[in-house]
């Protein structure tokens, strides 16, 4: 497979060996070039043999460079590929429950496991297959996010409606025994994967420490654009505070055996559950921070920190 080039920026490295929009990148390095990440990993190389297809015959064309300097080829998406699009229909998918006549590409639905190491879009492993694995532990392409959800099965093949959703999990194992570091993210339904099967899935993923770096427990959004779709409901403040809780009783095993805070409810939980919010300190680097964990912490922070500092008032000498 080759991709094709769209432009050459003037003066650049490439421009300087002549290449012209239109040639087709075929490899780099002897290694075929498919889409971004295969570019970027082997563009690295100081020394470059870039094999180019003219429309009538190969070319070879060697470009000496600087590790992470860029030579100039433009391409007509930033993937240098179609983006992929998710195979799954969540039984709380938020894109189903968008009302219509917006604009086409907030219905569209990514699973894109390039976009989770790229951007820091969540994927759900049901788009993968083996051997893209085997291309994330070998490029060791790292952190990827991940949608997990829950770690049982067959739950996970119901509320994604993809029978392939269960067994897609023992990809999380392959990638914390290559030293792929996770952020994992749980959208949380009530009666659905909360309670015992919350614990399950806590457990799991303590267990692909240390490679695990954290996870986001976010409660289901509920829109009133949810004609046909399966009847879910809202957590209750009781409830709440039980998925607080049962996320804290696991940091604290976590840390008990001198590991770090993993688990962390989002802001959602706190305030439906009538509890004060954790402070800055307690969300350390703020990894969660787009998942809504730890935005009220964080803006009081802020604020407070803006504040200026008042001045004492001056001392008076008393005769």
């Amino acid at each position: 497979m080759a991709v094709t080039i769209t432009g050459v920026e003037p003066q650049s490295l490439a421009a300087k060996k002549h290449i012209c929009a239109g040639w087709q990148l075929v490899s780099v390095n002897g290694h075929p070039i498919t889409d971004v990440l295969d570019y970027r990993f082997y563009l690295t190389e100081p020394t470059l043999t870039l094999m180019l297809h003219d429309g009538t015959k190969n070319r070879a064309v060697t470009i000496r460079k600087a590790e992470y300097e860029d030579i100039g080829l433009e391409f007509a998406t930033y993937l240098m590929d179609e983006q992929r699009s998710c195979r799954n229909k969540c039984v709380f998918c938020f894109i189903d429950q968008l009302p219509k006549g917006m604009r086409d590409t907030l219905y569209f639905k990514d699973d894109d496991s390039r976009l989770s190491f790229l951007f820091g879009n969540y994927i759900t492993l049901t788009n993968l297959t083996d051997g893209d694995i085997d291309r994330i532990i070998k490029m060791h392409i790292s952190p990827i996010h991940v949608s997990v959800h829950t770690t049982d099965p067959d739950l996970r093949c119901k509320m994604m409606n993809n029978r392939f959703a269960g067994e897609r999990l023992s990809y999380l194992r392959r990638l914390a025994d290559a030293g792929i570091e996770l952020k994992c993210q749980l959208v949380l339904v009530p009666e659905w994967n909360d309670g015992a099967a919350l614990e399950k899935t806590l457990a799991d993923l303590t267990a692909l420490t240390p490679a695990l770096k954290s996870v986001a427990a976010v409660p289901v959004g509920l829109t009133r654009h949810r004609e046909g779709l399966t009847p879910l409901r809202l957590f209750t403040a009781a409830e709440s505070a039980a998925v607080i809780d049962a996320l804290e009783n696991a940091n604290a095993r976590v840390m008990q055996q001198g590991g770090a805070r993993l688990f962390f409810p989002s802001d959602e939980f706190y305030l439906a559950a009538g509890r004060p919010m954790p402070a800055a300190d307690h969300y350390g680097d703020f990894a969660q921070l787009e998942n809504g964990v730890g935005m009220s912490a964080l803006l009081k922070d802020q604020f407070l920190s803006a504040l200026p500092i008042p001045t004492p008032p001056p001392r008076v000498a008393v005769l």
